[in-house]
């Protein structure tokens, strides 16, 4: 069997292709991934932005073209944040239809943050009995997931994103310290709504922000996901890089090892808010996964249970 997985999010468009063989395992056949920031000034207007839509259909066609190419049976689609606010999200999926022939689910936070547990359940090998926390940032918003031994998975999806924060409150190149104060308070607040008395055994990290500090820290000259997925970054690590990212302005921000230049300019949101989650839960590492919610819709449809 040859399955397909889209994921359209605020700032990436994903395309995953894999074989089932006859023992269960799944072969890559394709991982795609290019940045449109379809959600670019949707925060502000609610409504996308025309360029940003031109860009993303051409990536999700391409994609989509290349999958029945290899043979894809069935391709499995998710939008989240960016299309979930966007006024005009309906629009873009009739668009969607006519032009590469699929139908485009706009998914809740909800249902992101629990594709992000079953890609984590599969893609690390993670001790059954500890008490794990899963953190997704994307674009528009970041998804949390609370999953402890004998107790209901909880989640929650927080309006924060590495695009959303970016428009909102950094207006400077480098970002100024009240910034860069003002994110962490944005951040904060966000996290101060949750109400959770929790502190994990373990923090999983997923999506593109958290691969890219992951990949400055270590200095890839060219991303390898098999050195990324599984790595625990330490909080050391982010504060470091962090402290780089605050000081560099954008254009040397695009050549910096680990960095993809159509990234760099969201990438120190992204990363300031990693690094007030980790704070918030006295989490002193976070293992990387560069497995997300593409990985999800796959396992799902192959019938792994969020249990």
């Amino acid at each position: 069997m040859k399955l397909a997985a889209l994921d359209v999010g605020t700032n990436t468009v994903l395309m995953l292709v894999v074989e089932q063989g006859a023992d269960g395992r799944l072969q890559t056949l394709a991982d795609l991934a290019r940045i449109t920031r379809l959600g670019r000034g949707v925060d502000a207007t609610g409504h996308l932005d025309h360029e940003a839509v031109a860009r993303t259909l051409d990536a999700i066609v391409e994609f989509t073209t290349r999958a029945h190419a290899l043979g894809a049976e069935k391709i499995l689609t998710a939008a989240t944040a960016a299309l979930r606010d966007a006024k005009d999200g309906a629009e873009f999926i009739a668009q969607v239809k006519t032009r590469a022939g699929i139908d485009l689910n706009i998914i809740s936070g909800d249902e992101e943050a629990e594709l992000s547990y079953l890609s984590t359940k599969k893609g690390l090998n993670l001790d059954p009995t500890n008490k794990v926390l899963i953190v997704d940032i994307g674009g528009g918003s970041t998804e949390l997931i609370r999953s402890e031994p004998g107790r209901k998975l909880d989640v929650v999806s927080l309006q924060i994103g590495s695009v959303r924060l970016t428009e909102r409150l950094v207006h400077h190149d480098p970002p100024t310290m009240k910034e860069a104060t003002d994110l962490r308070i944005a951040i904060d607040e966000a996290l101060q709504t949750l109400a959770w008395e929790f502190r994990p055994d373990a923090m999983v990290g997923i999506a593109g922000t958290v691969t890219t500090l992951c990949a400055v820290a270590l200095g890839l000259k060219t991303y390898d996901a098999a050195v990324v997925h599984g790595h625990r970054l330490s909080q050391a690590e982010v504060l470091r890089t962090i402290g780089l990212l605050c000081r560099v302005p954008l254009e040397e921000r695009k050549k910096l090892p680990g960095i993809e230049p159509g990234r760099a300019d969201v990438i120190f949101a992204g990363a300031a808010i990693l690094e007030r989650i980790m704070g918030h839960f006295g989490a002193t590492e976070v293992i990387v996964s560069d497995q997300g919610v593409r990985w999800g819709l796959i396992w799902r449809e192959l019938g792994v249970a969020i249990s």
